[in-house]
C-alpha cells in the first residue's frame, strides 16, 4: 500500500522526487492561495475565505459538486485576478516553481487568453505576459541547479465564437512558447466540431491538438475530437471507456471488446489525459463509481491504452500530479515501473520534436533508475 501522507512514498521511493510530465495542468486552476489573496486585494476582487488554508479548502469543498459546470465556477474567482500582465506573469512564474518542486521536468500549462482581457490587455500581450512568468521561473530553478521546461497550450473556450481567432494567436506565438492549442469549457451541448475552421487553420499550419472531450459529455464528443479536431491527444478522455464491454469471466481473466472508436484510439496510441481526483469531482466516472478505485484508469492501462496521469486544476483539486499518481498506486497497487510507464507515455505524447522527447525519454529512465539504486 502506498503511504498517502506528505511524502507520498512508494516503497522507498517518494514519488516527489522522481521525474514527471505534466500534460493537462490549467494556469487558473494552479493558483496559490495566497497568492489569489493578495492579487484580490490590489483588484477589489470579492474572496469567499479571507485565509489562506481556509480558501484552499474552500476550492475544494465547491468542486466537489460531482458535475463540470459548477466545478467550473469556480474559476470565475481565479480568472478575476489574473487580468492584467503583472498578475499574469507573477501567476505563471510561480506555476513553473510549483511544477519543480513537485519533480515535474516538462509541462504543458493550459489556458485561455480571451478569459484575460476584462482590464485592458490584448490577446498577444496575455501571451507575452505569461511566457515571461514561464522564463522567469524556469530561470529561477535553473538558478537552482536544476532543470525543467514549460510550454503554453493555447486554449479556445469551446462555448465562444472565437476559436478561428485564438487559434491564429497560438500559431502566431508559436515561436514564443506556444507548443499546441486546446479547447475547454462545458462540454456537453458544444461539440469540437463548432471550431472546426480553427482546427482546419492549425491543421494547416501544423500545431499540434488535445482536445477537452469524454469527461463532461460521451462518445460523439471524442469522435468529434479525433475527426474534426484531428487531436492528437484527448484531455480526460476517460469516457473512451463506454465502448469497453465485458464479454466472458473466468477464475482469473475477464474478456473485454472494444468499439470501433476505442479500438482507434488504443491503436494510434492517442494519449488520454487522465485525471483521477478531478474526474471524481466532476462527475465523469459516475457510470462506474465515486472512488478513485472505480475510475477506469487501470482497464484502460491493462488494456494497452496510452494512459498518462495528470492534476488538471491544482487548486480546485487540492492536488499536485505526486498525489494523483500516490492515489491510483494506492488504488491498484501499482509499483514503479507503472509509475515509470506513465511518465513514458506522457513523455511520448509531449508537443514537443521528436529529438526533444527522446532526450526527455532518457530523463525519465535514468531519473527512476536512480530512484529505485536510491531506494534499494
Amino acid at each position: 500500500m502506498t503511504d498517502l501522507d506528505d511524502d507520498y512514498s512508494l516503497g522507498r521511493v517518494n514519488l516527489r522526487d522522481v521525474p514527471k510530465v505534466s500534460l493537462h495542468d490549467h494556469l487558473d486552476g494552479g493558483l496559490r492561495p495566497a497568492t489569489i489573496l493578495d492579487l484580490a486585494d490590489e483588484a477589489g476582487v470579492s474572496v469567499p475565505e479571507t485565509d489562506a488554508d481556509d480558501l484552499a479548502d474552500w476550492f475544494v469543498s465547491q468542486c466537489n459538486a460531482g458535475n463540470l459546470v459548477d466545478y467550473l465556477s469556480t474559476f470565475d474567482l481565479t480568472t478575476a485576478v489574473m487580468q492584467t500582465d503583472d498578475a499574469l506573469e507573477r501567476v505563471a512564474r510561480e506555476f513553473v516553481h510549483d511544477l519543480a518542486d513537485d519533480g515535474v521536468v516538462y509541462g504543458e500549462v493550459r489556458w485561455a487568453p480571451e478569459q484575460h482581457l476584462a482590464r485592458g490587455l490584448s490577446l498577444d500581450e496575455a501571451v507575452e505576459a505569461v511566457q515571461a512568468g514561464l522564463e522567469a521561473g524556469v530561470a529561477d530553478i535553473e538558478r537552482l541547479g536544476r532543470s525543467i521546461r514549460v510550454g503554453q497550450l493555447v486554449t479556445a473556450m469551446r462555448h465562444a465564437d472565437r476559436g478561428l481567432e485564438i487559434a491564429q494567436l497560438a500559431v502566431r506565438h508559436r515561436d514564443n512558447g506556444v507548443v499546441g492549442f486546446d479547447i475547454a469549457g462545458a462540454e456537453a451541448g458544444f461539440l469540437p466540431s463548432r471550431h472546426r475552421l480553427a482546427f482546419d487553420y492549425l491543421a494547416q499550419n501544423h500545431l499540434p491538438v488535445t482536445v477537452h472531450a469524454g469527461e463532461a459529455d460521451g462518445l460523439a464528443s471524442i469522435q468529434s475530437a479525433l475527426v474534426d479536431g484531428r487531436a492528437l491527444r484527448l484531455g480526460h478522455g476517460v469516457r473512451l471507456a463506454e465502448e469497453i464491454e465485458s464479454v466472458r469471466s473466468d477464475d482469473e481473466n475477464t474478456y473485454v471488446s472494444l468499439g470501433r472508436l476505442a479500438e482507434w484510439v488504443k491503436d494510434r496510441e492517442i494519449a488520454l489525459e487522465l485525471s483521477p481526483s478531478s474526474n471524481l469531482q466532476t462527475g465523469a466516472i459516475d457510470q462506474w463509481g465515486t472512488e478513485i478505485a472505480d475510475h477506469p484508469f487501470d482497464v484502460l492501462y491493462q488494456l494497452g491504452f496510452c494512459v498518462t496521469v495528470n492534476p488538471d486544476n491544482r487548486t480546485q483539486s487540492g492536488t499536485s500530479l505526486t498525489r494523483e499518481l500516490a492515489l491510483l498506486a494506492d488504488a491498484f497497487s501499482y509499483d514503479l515501473a507503472d509509475i515509470e510507464t506513465f511518465q513514458l507515455n506522457a513523455a511520448q505524447s509531449a508537443f514537443l520534436p521528436l529529438e526533444d522527447r527522446e532526450d526527455l525519454v532518457d530523463v525519465i529512465s535514468q531519473g527512476f533508475e536512480d530512484a529505485e539504486s536510491y531506494g534499494a
